[in-house]
């Protein structure tokens, strides 16, 4: 009978204190490394923070909503994430805002506000 056993690091929970990224190993360590490694955690809400799911059989954890991706290796080693420059992060902001913006609260297509026609300022 064989049966592989591995020794690669496993992550089985992860918790975020408002300070740490602290993960639990399948062989019992636990290792911690500091929130600010993840500029994206540091920026999501708690609730964000809370949705995460494991990645393959522990090698990491992903985060959908914030789109965040932290593997056991990583944190065992020391890599953190760096916050992008800001022509990406513009980008990454346009993002967002634009998916923030009602439908209510766009003008229709054709349409021209009164204060900005310069017939308007002609009849005044």
């Amino acid at each position: 009978m064989n049966t592989v056993v591995s020794n690669e690091p496993r992550i089985q929970d992860v918790r975020i204190t408002s300070d740490e990224i602290i993960a639990h190993l399948a062989d019992g360590r636990v290792i911690s490394v500091p929130l600010a490694w993840s500029w994206r955690l540091s920026d999501a809400t708690p609730a964000q923070r809370a949705k995460w799911r494991l990645i393959g059989d522990g090698q990491g954890v992903h985060w959908p909503e914030i789109d965040e991706d932290l593997s056991v290796e990583g944190m065992l080693h020391g890599v953190p994430a760096h916050r992008p420059k800001s022509k990406e992060m513009k980008h990454h902001k346009a993002r967002h805002r634009v998916a923030a913006i009602k439908p209510s609260q766009l003008a229709p297509k054709n349409s021209i506000h009164p204060r900005k026609t310069n017939a308007n300022k002609r009849m005044r």
